[in-house]
């Protein structure tokens, strides 16, 4: 593996390069240990001098029309186009995924949903009557966003597309630990016509960028992706200000493969979908739950198409799960593997050593636990790793119950007869629910239930989220 070395000279403010004053903070690659970047620790003064660039700049922005705001967002999709590689190179290095993810979800689904949020323009209400009122819906004005590290440009893609289509401005946080993406979709996003002060980046920790953002009287909105922990404390010093808040959070989803299901299909995709990006995916499906008198059938699917889930270098098309994104994380999936065989529940692949031939790098072993308690901790936390629990259930009623036990409503999947299977998805308590591996639609609103958060992203809901609603009355 050769290393690359990314510079990020300063923050992103007023449409120019400011610099930090108060040191750096590295960008270690997970998968080599080296430091790959380092970008300015933010302060308080930057998020002050980048909110009044967002500030400035929102009575001309927010003047312009639907159509050419959707214009200056395809330019910018095209953008991001034209540097897929450069983009996927980053990514891989910053956090680990592998290389072919890193060019097509990572980078391939930031632009279908910057496409798909420019084609609401020409249809959506921005205007309407209701009886004798006209009914306007406006930009919300300075959107505070801060996202995670597991997908750098998806996450704020979600957010700055609506929020550019809508009319807003924005001070933008990206992960420390993923921060490369961020220069590059500034310079992307200048180059389509997004004038200065519009879209403002400034890097840093959440303690410090992040607690500056969510407090800041000038800013109208917060939108956050990340731990449901995270969001309890924006949401809290964000009520200081009342400003609005969309909190895209954590996730403990339930593939529910019921006894008319396909199973080898159910089984194929649910493993997919626990996996995918090394398992760290709010959306995942983490809990596989069968029907009692089938775990061992779909335990020897699973174990065998576990095997098909090579391990190792990022940057090696052949691989399926790179690192986690930090040593830290790192620890924290093993602990939880290493408590789930403590808790009694059986390893049937997997495990918390480290993977054969990887000493170094802080990989880990896709795991699959069977008869697991639906109350033991690796069923109901949140473990943001390859590891998957397979949990049997006694009958549908029970099988539901399960599904509906956590804390988090995130996303969830069900196989079986289509009409069954729909059946079932009706009664789960999640913001989003595949029947049969239906397919993702950058239209359908995203989010959660529970401690998964509140609001939607993507389509006309996500739109939405970043306007406010006036009534005139005549």
């Amino acid at each position: 593996m050769t290393p690359s070395t990314y510079t990020v000279t300063g923050h992103w403010i007023g449409g120019e390069t400011v610099a930090g004053t108060a040191g750096t903070i590295p960008v270690v690659n997970p998968a080599t240990g080296e430091v790959v970047a380092e970008t300015p620790a933010g302060t308080a003064a930057d998020v002050d001098r980048a909110v009044a660039a967002a500030r400035a700049a929102f009575p001309a922005w927010a003047a312009t029309t639907p159509q050419h705001r959707a214009d200056v967002l395809r330019r910018l999709g095209a953008g991001l186009g034209a540097r897929q590689e450069e983009i996927a190179q980053a990514i891989t290095a910053e956090m680990g995924s592998p290389i072919g993810m890193s060019r097509t979800a990572q980078v391939a689904f930031p632009a279908a949903v910057v496409e798909a949020v420019a084609g609401l323009a020409d249809g959506f209400a921005w205007t309407e009557e209701i009886g004798n009122s006209l009914i306007v819906r406006e930009p919300i004005g300075v959107v505070g966003a801060i996202t995670p590290w597991n997908f750098p440009l998806q996450q704020i893609v979600s957010k700055l597309a609506p929020a550019l289509l809508a009319g807003d401005t924005m001070v933008f946080k990206p992960s420390e630990n993923a921060p490369l993406t961020a220069r590059i979709l500034a310079e992307v996003a200048a180059d389509a016509g997004v004038p200065a002060g519009v879209f403002n980046v400034v890097y840093g920790t959440g303690a410090v960028v992040g607690e500056a953002i969510s407090a800041h009287p000038d800013i109208d909105m917060v939108s956050f992706t990340g731990s449901t922990r995270a969001g309890k404390r924006i949401g809290a010093v964000a009520a200081e200000t009342v400003k609005r808040v969309a909190l895209e959070l954590g996730g403990k989803g339930a593939n529910i493969i019921l006894d008319d299901a396909d199973l080898p299909e159910a089984v194929n995709r649910g493993l997919m979908m626990a996996f995918s990006n090394g398992g760290q995916v709010c959306g995942a499906w983490p809990r596989m739950l069968v029907p009692a008198s089938r775990q061992d059938e779909v335990v020897a699917l699973a174990v065998e198409a576990a095997k098909q889930y090579t391990v190792g270098d990022p940057t090696d098309e052949a691989t399926r799960i790179g690192p986690m994104a930090s040593e830290a994380h790192r620890e924290k999936v093993v602990g939880y593997i290493e408590r789930g065989i403590a808790d009694g529940a059986r390893l049937v692949a997997g495990g918390p050593d480290r993977p054969e031939g990887l000493p170094t790098g802080a990989y880990v072993q896709p795991t699959i636990f069977a008869d697991v308690d639906p109350t033991a901790p690796i069923a109901q936390e949140e473990i943001f790793g390859p590891v998957l629990t397979i949990i049997p259930y006694a009958d549908e009623d029970e099988a539901v119950a399960i599904a509906n036990s956590t804390s988090y409503g995130l996303t969830s999947g069900v196989f079986g007869e289509p009409e069954h299977a729909l059946a079932v998805a009706r009664r789960l308590r999640v913001g989003q629910v595949d029947v049969n591996a239906g397919h993702w639609n950058p239209l359908a609103p995203f989010g959660g239930y529970k401690q998964s958060g509140n609001g939607r992203e993507f389509g006309r809901f996500g739109l939405e989220e970043f306007l406010e609603t006036k009534s005139i009355q005549r």
